[in-house]
């Protein structure tokens, strides 16, 4: 009998196993459309900064306004297009917080706060930092919130009112030394607005895809004809209208009996797993 060599099975054991396959994996990409207009719109709040340095306020309120449109479309075209994405949510809130935070409060500490000295500058910060904490909780509190409003007043509505004012006081050609005060209150409402529960109707439930009365396109033309006619004065009193909307719908639930808070499919803490600290 013919004697084996003793590193047969070891052999046969080394050839019948498989080599090892390494797959290289798919980098991530980044969708573009929805973040162009993102970029967009951060691009409008850093041209407000910039115009404000400047001592160009009309055009600051105007960069303002646009960051707004175009925050308004970034997240219907992911939707429409189905390119939403976690890195395009982080992104949207990161373009919101410049340009309907910061941007607002230094284009309101250059137009009429710095004159107040210390008063001043805590008026910027407190709407900058309420702000913050706004788009913190909407991040938080998304899956628990009723889609159909919006849990305190909106940043970009909150940027819109103080904006709008500047604007209006810009055109009229006040000077902004001489309407401190007033911006010092219009900053800290709009600031403090933002971070209560009060109840701020989304417009989300409208659905865009169907078809509507004739009536409904004649009305929107003339909204766009009445707003033309000067377009400070009109957009500034639709948002200031808007922005104590959400004290008359509490007040109306209130007074009705039915319940205030937006918070409506749970009572428990938002669940935060995988959000980014």
């Amino acid at each position: 009998m013919t004697d084996q060599p003793a590193n047969d099975s070891t052999a046969t054991d080394s050839e019948a196993s498989p080599v090892p396959v390494h797959v290289k994996k798919r980098r991530k990409g980044i969708y573009v459309l929805p973040n162009l207009f993102t970029l967009a719109g951060l691009f409008g709040g850093f041209f407000a900064v910039v115009m404000a340095m400047n001592q160009r306020f009309d055009m600051a309120a105007v960069g303002v306004f646009s960051a707004m449109v175009l925050d308004s479309l970034d997240g219907r075209i992911a939707r429409m297009t189905n390119t939403q994405s976690a890195f395009g949510e982080q992104m949207d809130s990161l373009a919101d917080m410049v340009s309907f935070g910061a941007a607002p409060a230094l284009v309101a500490y250059e137009w009429g706060l710095r004159g107040l000295g210390r008063w001043g500058w805590i008026a910027a910060f407190v709407y900058c930092a309420c702000a913050a904490l706004r788009l913190a909780r909407f991040n938080v509190n998304t899956a628990v919130v009723d889609k159909r409003y919006f849990q305190g007043l909106p940043s970009p509505a909150a940027a819109a009112v103080v904006c709008g004012f500047i604007w209006v006081m810009n055109e009229a050609g006040v000077n902004g030394a001489a309407v401190a005060w007033p911006m010092f209150v219009l900053a800290l409402f709009t600031g403090l607005t933002m971070v209560t529960n009060l109840p701020f109707y989304s417009f989300k439930d409208l659905q865009m895809k169907k078809s509507v009365p004739f009536i409904v396109i004649v009305l929107i033309a003339l909204g766009i004809a009445i707003i033309n006619i000067h377009p400070p004065i009109v957009l500034f009193a639709l948002f200031v209208v808007y922005a104590l909307s959400g004290y008359g719908v509490y007040g109306w639930r209130r007074f009705k009996g039915q319940p205030t808070s937006v918070i409506s499919t749970s009572t428990q803490e938002p669940e935060e797993t995988g959000l980014h600290r």
